[in-house]
């Protein structure tokens, strides 16, 4: 990450931003006209949901010019969706009350919440790391002078040409080094 272009800490800034607000916003830990809380915020919902929000950015800027494979995705989303149902309200979650009443919410939800954040922070770290690991497993090697060169300049039939070539100089090669 410290070789990042800027480019990605962009993405990562931003990233950061809008996951925090699309966590905030419909758990109403920041106020707004649209969402209201029925329990106050936990002082454990601020870290659980501040890190996930820089976990979420760090991991959308690895999807920016990235070459690596999707691996992780899949961690990042449920990591996601964990923190914004660990940090929100118990009372104000509609399945959950519709499944175990406003009772159950407060006594059998409430005290898994916590768990759920730490999940969710398992998660999203875990698809970090997958990513970061794959990206330096997997560089894309940077194309030559001349490479780059014939692909400006001829498209596709210069990506052939050099396709050509390459083979005829490994046999020249081989052939001279043979002859010596």
């Amino acid at each position: 990450m410290l070789r990042w272009p800027r480019r990605r800490w962009v993405v990562a800034v931003a990233g950061t931003a809008g996951a925090g607000l699309l966590m905030a916003l419909p758990t109403a830990l920041v106020p707004s006209a649209w969402f209201s809380r029925m329990t106050p915020p936990v002082w454990w919902n601020w870290p659980i949901w501040g890190v996930s929000a820089l976990l979420v950015g760090l991991l959308l800027a690895t999807y920016a010019r990235s070459p690596t494979s999707d691996r992780g995705a899949g961690a990042g989303a449920g990591g996601g969706l964990l923190t914004v149902l660990a940090v929100g309200c118990p009372v104000c979650n509609k399945v959950v009350v519709a499944t175990l009443g406003v009772a159950g919410a407060l006594q059998w939800w409430a005290p898994l919440q916590p768990i759920l954040g730490i999940l969710s922070l398992g998660l999203l770290g875990w698809a970090l790391r997958v990513r970061l690991r794959a990206e330096r497993a997997c560089r894309v090697p940077v194309p030559t002078a001349a490479v780059s060169l014939a692909r400006q300049k001829g498209g596709v039939r210069g990506q052939a040409a050099i396709a050509e070539q390459e083979p005829a100089q490994e046999g020249q090669a081989g052939g001279s080094s043979s002859g010596a």
